[in-house]
């Protein structure tokens, strides 16, 4: 039975109720596929960043070290929404990676220090914000701190930073940091701070 011998019954009945035309069925498009993403290519070497620029707004410096950190393609940033268990495996792998590096390159342990991180991003037309890698800047440093012994605490009285900065892009791969520590001799004030803010 159709829709239109249907209606035509109940009404022949003198149904009580009338039946509205079924609106006609629209196809579905189906949704555009998705490209398969382009892998960037292998791991690139950025130019180290020029540290000059970064110790001229410091007082008491000392040991100056510049890390570039492991290859990752998969770095926490604030933009994402990932699932708390894949987070914390992540950052777990940050900071395993930060702290093998203190190791490996045998850091000396500090009693203060500034630490800046240097973006080198991939080279893309739109603008970039180095403050949104935070969360893996924060995870290396509590790699090179607590598991790798650098300071004594990562608080406001041992560590200054860690400050974003934008470094060399990348010519092949994902993204990278170094991060760069630089020995305070003098005790960390908010004069300090005011002066790297500058």
């Amino acid at each position: 039975m159709t829709i239109a011998q249907y209606q035509a019954l109940i009404g022949r009945r003198g149904g009580a109720q009338a039946v509205q035309p079924a609106a006609a069925e629209v196809p579905r498009e189906k949704p555009a596929r998705k490209k398969a993403p382009v892998h960037p290519g292998p791991p690139s070497f950025p130019e180290p960043p020029a540290v000059g620029p970064l110790l001229a707004g410091l007082s008491g410096v000392g040991y100056v070290e510049t890390l570039l950190m492991p290859y990752s393609e998969d770095l926490l940033t604030s933009n994402q929404r990932l699932h708390h268990m894949a987070y914390h495996r992540l950052r777990r792998q940050l900071r395993t990676d930060a702290a093998r590096l203190a190791m490996a390159k045998r850091l000396p342990r500090l009693q203060r220090a500034a630490i800046f991180y240097v973006l080198h991003a991939r080279p893309i037309t739109r603008k970039r914000d180095p403050g949104n890698w935070a969360p893996t800047a924060k995870a290396y440093v509590d790699g090179l701190v607590s598991d790798g012994g650098l300071l004594p605490d990562d608080n406001h009285e041992h560590l200054l930073g860690p400050n974003p900065v934008m470094g060399s892009p990348v010519t092949t791969g994902f993204a990278r940091l170094s991060l760069v520590i630089v020995e305070l001799t003098e005790p960390v004030n908010s004069q300090s701070a005011e002066s790297v803010a500058t």
